[in-house]
């Protein structure tokens, strides 16, 4: 697998290569101002083209599809048979980086309301935007996919009429069936749709039903590739697949989706077996491994939210854990879906698009900006005797600001995983809301998003055998691990390149480095990692939490160093020196310490914070200074970071 951490930071779609899923496609939550407002999602509509739908998550507004190729202001709601709209004040421009809203409300940009909008860019093997004038007569329509079709959406636009379906994992023969996007209803065969004639790389089919190619009618019709493994074949370029899987009615073990990455948006419909509704859901408004919010395009409905992991995503799919719901997994029925894959997928360059800490003391509802997505926020209060609490995207955080339960686990403690309101609140694009538990506090975020060669999160459920293996997307061999039993009270286990295979440190104690090859049988790989078949890393049935980081020049640094009694100089490779820094002694016992910038890192005291205890800040020591390269770390009693011929362990970014 290195080519594919080569194409992960290399040749982007400019340079005639690699596309990544940042560059084609973005879920982007947003709130309505009644005014006007541009949503800058990173996605070039006014040079490629694409197709922009949105929709309120707070209130029971229509479903609206815009897309260049009709045109700014022109919009389809998919809960309904309306022919298309045309309101100045909607949609006012596709940009190069994004879009612009109006002030004339069709469901788009009400003051105070919550809004998704997934964003799908024109891209051969992704997505593509055709319009034409039917005939009344079988036909083909060429499209620029130039590979598997994977679904097809077609809307009369000059008239009413169903919105139009196929989808290649419709029944053994596709083509010959169709699904309709603003109803419940299951698969219908019927020839008059596809003329039962399956779309090729090039060109699709439409019959003479008139939701498809009525004579002088108008349509659009979105066009969905089915490309999971990419152009290489190994998985390092796809970005989409659209497939089916057959519903087992399990409560505990639903039906697992491989497509060879982890997705980051699904849409779903049971296609056979009886009715049910259409199901979006992404990783942005909380599709997790806890809960789900479901949004449905045949009805105006507002966002649903599910206290369990419907769809539970994997580093290389999903398993379906929706125990008693047909909607997604009756026994026999089956399901088609569209998938699209997390990102990014390009490593990144410097540490402020990936790390950012946050000090601060305000109330409630208060917006912290990142400018990025977390995906991995470690929250403690400085001021007096608290623990660090961890919460992550992938096991369920707050995606708007209601104050909604949240599992957390704390670093010093064994405890398992339980969940309460009040941590943070609705992590969206650029940052989250401060909450309950740290309202009025001096309190400090630190915030991690996942991206290649830097930080990745995995969370799997232990099966206790020794010579398992966990996949991840972390791009390259993990340099440092830190995984937790969620169900149990287990220690937190910490894996450090520096250490070796078959070592082991504790997060959550003081005790020196020690060796046990139930933890850490073997070295990971840039795919796996082992988690042995101790109950701390993999004990049956139990799910896990691994968070995995890596060295990337001028970004993070895994470390170590032999202390000098004195002052010494750490080199990180940075150019601007460290804004977090985590060290602990390996060779003796010693406490896991933190610094940070937002808190400060500089020339004199800095304070400092253990994560292994609940002690309040220490601002009374000089321990660590600032360099360019990296950091010095001095001789001090308090905390005792370069006893000389001390061995230590340290983990910085940039």
């Amino acid at each position: 697998m290195s080519g594919v951490s080569k194409k992960l930071m290399g040749t982007t779609a400019a340079g005639g290569g690699f596309t990544a899923i940042e560059d084609v496609f973005s879920t982007y939550l947003y709130t309505g101002n009644g005014s006007t407002q541009t949503i800058t999602n990173g996605i070039d509509l006014a040079g490629e083209g694409g197709l922009v739908w949105i929709k309120s998550r707070s209130n029971a507004d229509p479903h609206l599809v815009f897309d260049t190729d009709r045109g700014v202001n022109k919009f389809l709601n998919t809960n309904t048979t309306a022919a298309e709209q045309n309101k100045t004040g909607t949609l006012t421009s596709f940009n190069a980086n994004g879009f612009s809203l109006g002030s004339t409300n069709e469901g788009q940009n009400f003051s105070g309301l919550n809004y998704a909008s997934w964003t799908f860019r024109k891209a051969p093997r992704f997505f593509d935007v055709v319009t034409y004038t039917g005939t009344g007569s079988a036909r083909t329509i060429a499209h620029n996919l130039g590979t598997t079709v994977g679904s097809i959406i077609i809307k009369r636009t000059d008239g009413d009429s169903n919105w139009a379906v196929y989808h290649r994992g419709n029944t053994a023969a596709p083509e010959t069936n169709y699904l309709r996007l603003n109803l419940t209803n299951a698969t219908v065969d019927n020839d008059t749709y596809w003329n039962d004639t399956a779309p090729t790389d090039s060109v699709f089919t439409v019959g003479t039903n008139a939701a498809v190619n009525a004579s002088g009618g108008t349509y659009v019709a979105y066009l969905y590739a089915h490309d999971p493994l990419g152009p290489s074949g190994d998985g390092s370029d796809g970005l989409i697949a659209c497939g089916s899987y057959t519903g087992n009615g399990s409560d505990t073990a639903g039906p697992v989706v491989d497509l060879g990455w982890e997705p980051q948006f699904v849409i779903v419909k049971r296609a056979t077996g009886g009715t049910s509704d259409w199901l979006i859901l992404d990783t942005m408004r909380g599709m997790s491994h806890t809960s789900a919010n479901l949004l449905r395009p045949n009805t105006s409905g507002a966002e649903l939210a599910i206290a369990d992991g419907w769809f539970r995503p994997s580093p290389t799919g999903f398993q379906v854990m929706a125990p008693g719901q047909n909607d997604a997994n009756a026994s026999g029925s089956n399901y088609i879906y569209i998938a699209i894959r997390r990102g990014p997928m390009r490593a990144p360059e410097s540490g402020t698009e990936v790390f950012a800490p946050i000090s601060v003391n305000t109330s409630a509802g208060t917006a912290q900006t990142t400018n990025f997505p977390v995906d991995l926020q470690l929250f403690r209060a400085q001021s007096f005797a608290s623990g660090t609490i961890a919460i992550d995207r992938l096991r369920g955080v707050s995606t708007t600001s209601t104050e909604t339960s949240t599992p957390y686990l704390l670093t010093n403690t064994t405890d398992a995983e339980t969940a309460s309101t009040g941590i943070s609140r609705n992590w969206g694009n650029t940052g989250f809301e401060v909450s309950g538990a740290s309202a009025g506090l001096l309190s400090v975020f630190w915030n991690f998003r996942r991206a290649p060669n830097f930080f990745d999160v995995v969370a799997y459920t232990g099966d206790g055998v020794a010579g398992r293996t966990v996949p991840h997307n972390l791009g390259v061999a993990p340099e440092m691990m830190i995984v937790k039993n969620r169900g149990d009270v287990r220690d937190w286990i910490v894996y450090h390149k520096d250490l070796g295979a078959t070592y082991l440190a504790e997060l959550n104690t003081t005790a020196a480095a020690y060796q046990n090859s139930s933890y850490w049988p073997s070295v990971p790989t840039d795919t796996v990692f082992s988690p042995g078949n101790a109950s701390a890393t993999n004990r049956d049935g139990f799910g896990h939490i691994a968070y995995l980081f890596a060295t990337l020049a001028g970004v993070s640094k895994v470390g170590s160093y032999t202390g000098n009694g004195t002052s010494q100089t750490i080199d990180c490779g940075f150019t601007t020196g460290a804004r977090f820094i985590l060290i602990k002694r390996t060779d003796s016992t010693g406490d896991w310490y933190v610094w940070d910038t937002a808190r400060g890192i500089v020339t004199g005291n800095d304070p400092f914070l253990e994560l292994n205890t609940t002690d309040a800040e220490v601002t009374s020591d000089d321990s660590i200074d600032p360099d360019s390269s990296g950091f010095i770390v001095n001789q001090t009693a308090t905390t005792n970071i370069n006893v000389s011929a001390a061995s230590y362990i340290f983990y910085a970014v940039a």
